[in-house]
């Protein structure tokens, strides 16, 4: 995909894309792609999505995004520390035999950090998009954008340059807005007019219809018996 690789060169070398590539120097990993034209080695990546697929979502009822997370960490937990007979071996030994050595605790440098908090437009009246919510911003902060991060339940706003910690949300899965307590000068928002309003609106009296009488005279009409 192109948020990963480009192309390829003459060699067949692949030419990252310049933010994955400063991710993975961020970070401190490699990644191998794999063959082109080669589906042995795509089949075997997919053949573990349709696993998922097929073991863990059928007849699995959640209420919320971050309880099928975390029901998601329990089921492959337990489906790494049992045999499974298509690559003979128990994951997580083969895991830690193989990558565990390797390993090594990340140094939360401000590199790390810019790609941990990703950046986000503050809109007009205070607020920032996150995972289909919006969390209010200080109106002391002028800037245009800012950086959230969310650790389990609790939702961070730090200033676009990560110096300084805005606010804290509590995540909630309600649909309405999370207000800040300094999020706006008066207690509720209120949106005034641009310019002064000089026109005026004044309601009319009710005016009967005439009725269809009214083209007929009947004041010579005698009286008949």
């Amino acid at each position: 995909m192109k948020s990963v690789v480009i192309c390829r060169d003459e060699q067949g070398h692949p030419i990252w894309h310049k933010d994955y590539e400063a991710f993975m120097n961020a970070v401190g990993f490699k990644t191998k792609l794999c063959k082109p034209r080669h589906p042995f080695t795509k089949g075997a990546v997919e053949r573990l999505i349709r696993f998922v697929k097929d073991n863990f979502l059928p007849g699995r009822i959640v209420s919320n995004i971050t309880e099928l997370n975390y029901q998601a960490l329990r089921w492959c937990h337990e489906q790494d520390s049992v045999y499974h007979r298509a690559v003979d071996c128990i994951p997580d030994h083969e895991h830690h035999k193989a990558c565990m050595q390797k390993a090594v605790v990340l140094t939360m440098t401000p590199e790390l950090m810019f790609y941990l908090c990703p950046e986000r437009r503050i809109s007009f009246d205070g607020f920032v998009n996150y995972e289909g919510r919006r969390f209010g911003v200080p109106y002391s902060y002028t800037q245009r954008t800012c950086r959230i991060r969310r650790e389990h339940y609790t939702i961070y706003i730090y200033s676009s340059d990560l110096s300084k910690e805005l606010v804290q949300h509590n995540v909630t899965w309600s649909r309405r807005d999370s207000f800040c307590p300094d999020q706006y000068i008066t207690v509720q928002p209120e949106e005034l007019p641009t310019s002064p309003v000089k026109i005026g609106i004044r309601q009319l009296d009710q005016i009967d219809p005439p009725s269809g009488f009214d083209k007929f005279d009947f004041s010579e009409v005698g009286n008949y018996e």
